[in-house]
């Protein structure tokens, strides 16, 4: 029984060995199955032959001639034809995707860093080319992601610590950028950059206290440099502090005396507290020095400029002016922003002359030439002006507004001719500006009315009134020419008549239309209005007229007494001396 029993057992265990061994070997086919099935969906890459090796490396150093070179696309094509046959080189991809980057396709680029970093985690250049590829596609997070991972892999890499901190703060990115900069910290100390650029990223952040303290940190631990000083004093004025940040500046320039920008917030700060004299005192010191450059001294004058006239500032105004130009004598603009704010307040001589020494040392400026004619006009200064107008021509021929100037030069110095050739040239050029075109032909009526081209005379005073039918000047000159030659006598009545309702009491518009009813015979007319233009002026030309009429009254004592009076002006008319010898009237 015993016997039958271990037989049995026996057996039994024979058959579960042999089942066992049948489902191994099952299972190895099966196994073998699938690594085959596998083998057969994606074979595996053969490593290159040496002949391989040889001929890519001889692909990819002909590929970096051209990259050399800057020849991108030949280096590409260089490059990929040896990654056919080494396509596990870590360099080569490297350098395919730099490549990409040169021919501005980032996208194309992103593989081949990736598998440059995939065949070698420890080269800190492929992370630092797929961190490049990334951002200039926009991608951030994956662009931190590679910085990360190079950290992570490569030793000794917290020096790139950097550019990731970098990387957040261009995205805004502040908390994080933050917390790099404690890494940072931890690896290498507390940094003189670090802190600036943490007290950067309080102030964007609006966090005004936070960005005193890093500014009192910087102040502790570099006494002597007088920029920390003044950073901290604008953040003082920033948070309306303005006693602790004239303190601070005035550490500030125990360090440096002289400091301009010092002396500049603190002339801000004291106009803040109402000190105008301890104001003014401070920017003539900045103003002094010539460490505060042209830039910024012009930027502050503009400033004083758009506050005038305002007689509070104008004295002060011309103070820093002058010393604009004492410390910068070879700068055109300091003479040109000097002319801006003498002409505002009235000194239009000096303004001139200073434009003068501008164009001088910068004659490109067409806005300063336009000042210069401008203040010879203002100026009287006739002979200036043609000089100046034709100088201006000769660097900018085809712009009108010289052309009417020099045309207008011409005009007041009787050179009729040239006027006329200058202000016809001038009109031409100003076609589509009817203002301009107004201008010209106004000053056409009086120059071809002086060469007695009546006709086109006339033609350019309509011209005017046609565009502006109540200009003065036209009014005027107009009706007053027309009633010397006697003609269109009511047409310039009309004219005058106009004139005088719209300007009752201007003497010389009164004058004129007296003049015209005075050639009308409507002496008792005249008369009212020129006793009108008297009582406002004693003009020389007014008083005779006033003594003519008298006189067609026959008023003649009164008549000579008016006319002595005209020639004690010395402006009066030719016959002048003869009407008082002969007590008679001559025209």
């Amino acid at each position: 029984m015993n016997t039958f029993r271990n037989i049995l057992l026996a057996t039994c265990c024979f058959s579960l060995v042999a089942a066992a061994e049948a489902n191994a070997q099952s299972s190895r086919k099966k196994n073998r199955a699938a690594k085959e099935a596998a083998t057969a969906q994606a074979p595996v890459l053969k490593e290159p032959s040496e002949q391989d090796r040889q001929i890519s490396e001889a692909m990819f150093l002909d590929g970096l001639k051209y990259f050399v070179l800057e020849d991108y696309q030949q280096a590409l094509q260089l490059f990929q034809k040896a990654h056919t046959l080494t396509p596990n080189n870590a360099a080569l991809n490297y350098k395919i995707g730099e490549t990409y980057l040169h021919l501005k396709d980032p996208k194309a680029a992103v593989p081949f860093a990736q598998a440059a970093i995939a065949q070698d985690t420890k080269n800190p250049y492929y992370y630092l080319l797929l961190a490049q590829l990334h951002t200039d596609q926009k991608q951030f997070d994956a662009a931190a992601q590679a910085y990360n991972d190079l950290l992570k892999n490569v030793p000794n890499s917290e020096e790139y610590l950097f550019n990731l901190a970098d990387l957040y703060l261009a995205q805004a990115r502040y908390d994080d950028a933050l917390k790099t900069y404690e890494r940072i910290e931890k690896q290498f100390g507390e940094l003189e950059q670090l802190t600036v650029n943490r007290q950067q990223i309080y102030l964007r952040q609006k966090n005004i206290d936070k960005a005193i303290q890093e500014g009192e940190k910087l102040i502790i631990t570099y006494p002597t440099e007088v920029r920390y000083f003044l950073a901290q004093a604008e953040l003082y004025n920033a948070n309306k502090k303005p006693d602790q940040a004239i303190a601070v500046l005035d550490k500030a320039l125990g360090l440096d005396p002289n400091n301009p920008f010092a002396h500049l917030m603190l002339s801000d700060l004291y106009r803040q507290k109402g000190n105008m004299p301890e104001s003014e005192k401070r920017v003539k010191r900045a103003f002094a020095s010539p460490e505060l450059d042209i830039d910024t001294k012009v930027r502050i004058l503009v400033d004083f400029i758009r506050q005038l006239p305002n007689p509070a500032i104008e004295q002060v105004s011309l103070d820093l002016v002058d010393l604009t130009i004492k410390n910068h004598p070879e700068e055109a603009k300091a003479y040109a922003v000097a002319g801006d704010l003498q002409t505002i307040v009235g000194k239009k001589e000096k303004a001139r002359n200073n434009y003068l020494k501008a164009v001088k040392l910068d004659d490109s400026h067409f806005k300063i030439w336009q000042q210069i004619v401008l203040l010879d006009a203002e100026l009287a200064q006739s002979d200036s002006l043609v000089v100046h107008s034709e100088k201006a021509l000769e660097l900018f021929p085809n712009q009108a507004v010289f052309w009417f100037y020099n045309g207008t030069g011409h005009m007041i110095e009787k050179n009729y001719a040239k006027a006329v050739k200058a202000l016809e040239y001038g009109k031409r050029l100003s076609s589509g500006e009817p203002e301009l075109v107004a201008q010209f032909n106004l000053q056409l009526g009086d120059s071809y009315n002086s060469l007695k081209e009546y006709k086109k005379s006339d033609e350019a005073y309509e011209a005017v009134l046609v565009h502006d039918a109540d200009n003065a000047h036209v009014l005027n000159n107009y009706s007053y020419f027309l009633s010397l030659r006697n003609e269109n006598m009511q047409k310039a009545k009309a004219m005058s008549e106009r004139l005088v309702k719209q300007h009752p009491n201007n003497p010389t518009y009164l004058d004129t239309y007296a003049w015209v009813l005075y050639k009308l015979g409507e002496y008792s007319e005249a008369r009212k209005y020129l006793e009108q233009a008297v009582a406002i002026s004693d003009d020389a030309t007014i008083v005779e007229h006033y003594g003519d009429v008298l006189y067609k009254l026959g008023k003649k004592e009164e008549a000579v007494s008016q006319w002595q009076k005209a020639k004690l002006k010395g402006e009066a008319s030719a016959f002048i001396d003869k009407k008082i010898k002969e007590k008679k009237l001559y025209e």
